[in-house]
């Protein structure tokens, strides 16, 4: 397979302390998708959503579903049609919050989401 170029996934990993909390992020991206995972404490599999970015010229939302999971069902989809916005692509994004619900954990996770997604823009504009 000489000659073929190579393709290489990009992987983020954040995290924030928000009080003696701490949140931390995983984000995938591969040529067609990105994965972002939220979780409270470690990685984990949480509530999964998966967007598509609308076409150009629709209006509206990306379209959204839950795959998995029936906790954090309005952020998990928030946070998949955001980057499937943001990154013109298929989005995944899982959401695992233990302790809180998503009234008070939505604040610390948009900060965590931002921060990593940032982080990655960054580096391609960088590349």
């Amino acid at each position: 397979m000489s000659g073929l170029p190579l393709s290489h996934a990009k992987i983020v990993k954040e995290k924030i302390r928000e009080g003696d909390k701490l949140f931390s992020a995983l984000y995938l991206e591969v040529e067609n998708a990105g994965l972002v995972l939220l979780s409270e404490g470690e990685d984990r599999l949480g509530t999964l959503a998966v967007a598509i970015p609308q076409a150009q010229k629709m209006v509206g939302p990306p379209l959204s579903s839950i795959l998995l999971g029936d906790r954090n069902v309005v952020i998990a989809r928030l946070f998949a049609e955001r980057l499937a916005e943001k990154m013109n692509k298929i989005a995944l994004a899982s959401v695992f919050i233990k302790s809180m619900g998503e009234r008070e954990s939505g604040p610390v996770l948009v900060k965590l989401f931002e921060k990593t997604v940032k982080k990655e823009e960054r580096k391609k504009t960088s590349t």
